[in-house]
């Protein structure tokens, strides 16, 4: 029977890695997962789990040592934040293409400058192209329950790849919400044991982790890693389905809500997710067909899938809680667009970039950008293609 408990994100986060009891942890402390290895290795010092807990001296040395545990045969793990990510740039790439399937919790921050602590995605962002697996939250809930079927997810022999568990910067970790918690028995059978294949403390069958490669073989091992990521989308609706049966909770690689006849709908991902849904509510009863998108798994990008979600509206809003700097518009606006191009979907776009740095977004804000679609479907209004929400003037 399900537990019913009030926690916040970070702590949801944490009951799930007690639960899964993984072997070894390294992590340094970045505002707002600090909660994170505080309460792991709470846990550990009360003997409710035993894994090797390592405190080091930067982010960049817990992958670094998170790394070396994964390669030497041991379920492995870490947290961090803005900043803390972007430090650990080197060995990102390396965790992914050296095939570890870790884990690490990203409680996402913008990243500085100016300097600040509030929510954004840039952190994740920015780091969209290092190989690994990305998968959003929108609320407590969701981030316990991403982060029970992510193990299963990475080590699946089609994948063997890292993932990163995402939820938003105090909106999430550390805001209470009530939710349910699977008994530690059933967490248990459903992430099992680890039993690695390949591992460099195996004395029968030494190997070699992070070799040169030279150029006959480097660009193979590429596209290796770029077909693990492909399998992945299997994969992680196969997890989703078994985690379904166990929990009752159903995932994907995005969520629909009142999509079904919607002329308009807002692709968005995060915490502000359930923003939109009240935007929607209140506009549906005001007889406005619109709906709203909820991008779950941005690595691997469900492009054609995406792509036959939208294709029977008028338009979109692509909202990206992220800045690209490349003049044209943020991730989701460039990924999202692609797609539709690709697949010969022609619907009209509109790439909002909103909530930097922690700026509010409001049911106000979302009903608003729901009225510019129809505005400019219905009266020909001239929308700019590339906007700020709640820029101040």
């Amino acid at each position: 029977m399900a537990i019913k408990e009030r926690m916040s994100g970070n702590e949801a986060v944490s009951y799930a890695i007690r639960q899964i009891n993984p072997d070894v942890m390294p992590a340094f402390p970045i505002t707002p997962s600090t909660e994170i290895p505080q309460m792991v290795s709470t846990y550990i010092a009360n003997g409710e789990m035993d894994t090797e807990f390592i405190p080091v001296e930067s982010e960049h040395s817990s992958m670094s040592a998170t790394i070396g545990a994964e390669a030497a045969g041991a379920r492995s793990l870490t947290a961090t934040s803005s900043a803390g990510l972007a430090l650990m740039w080197e060995e990102l790439l390396l965790a992914a293409s050296n095939r570890l399937p870790l884990v690490m919790a990203l409680v996402n921050r913008t990243l500085s400058g100016p300097i600040n602590i509030n929510c954004d995605h840039s952190d994740g962002m920015g780091a969209r192209d290092t190989g690994w697996i990305q998968i959003y939250a929108e609320n407590n809930q969701e981030a316990y329950d991403n982060f029970i079927q992510a193990y299963p997810i990475a080590e699946d022999e089609r994948v063997h790849l890292p993932v990163m568990i995402c939820q938003d910067g105090f909106i999430t970790s550390h805001a209470v919400e009530n939710m349910e918690l699977l008994e530690d028995e059933k967490v248990k059978d459903f992430v099992g044991e680890y039993e690695p294949e390949e591992y460099l403390l195996n004395p029968g069958k030494p190997i070699a982790v992070g070799p040169y490669s030279v150029s006959n073989y480097a660009m193979e091992a590429k596209k290796n890693q770029e077909i693990a990521l492909e399998n992945s989308k299997e994969v992680i609706l196969e997890v989703a389905e078994k985690f379904k049966k166990m929990s009752g909770r159903e995932y994907g690689l995005f969520e629909e809500y009142r999509t079904e006849d919607a002329e308009y709908i807002m692709l968005i991902m995060g915490s502000a997710a359930g923003t939109s849904k009240e935007a929607v509510d209140h506009l549906r009863h005001e007889g406005k067909k619109v709906g709203v998108i909820k991008l779950r798994v941005f690595r691997p990008f469900p492009a054609a899938e995406i792509a036959e979600a939208l294709k029977n509206c008028k338009a979109v809003a692509i909202m990206d809680r992220c800045e690209s700097y490349n003049g044209n518009g943020g991730p989701l606006g460039s990924e999202v667009t692609s797609a539709l191009f690709r697949n010969k979907v022609m619907i009209e776009t509109v790439n909002y970039i909103y909530g930097l740095a922690g700026r509010d977004f409001t049911v106000g804000d979302a009903c608003g950008i729901f009225s510019d679609l129809e505005e400019m479907m219905v009266n020909g209004k001239e929308i700019e293609q590339y906007q700020y929400i709640r820029l101040r003037k």
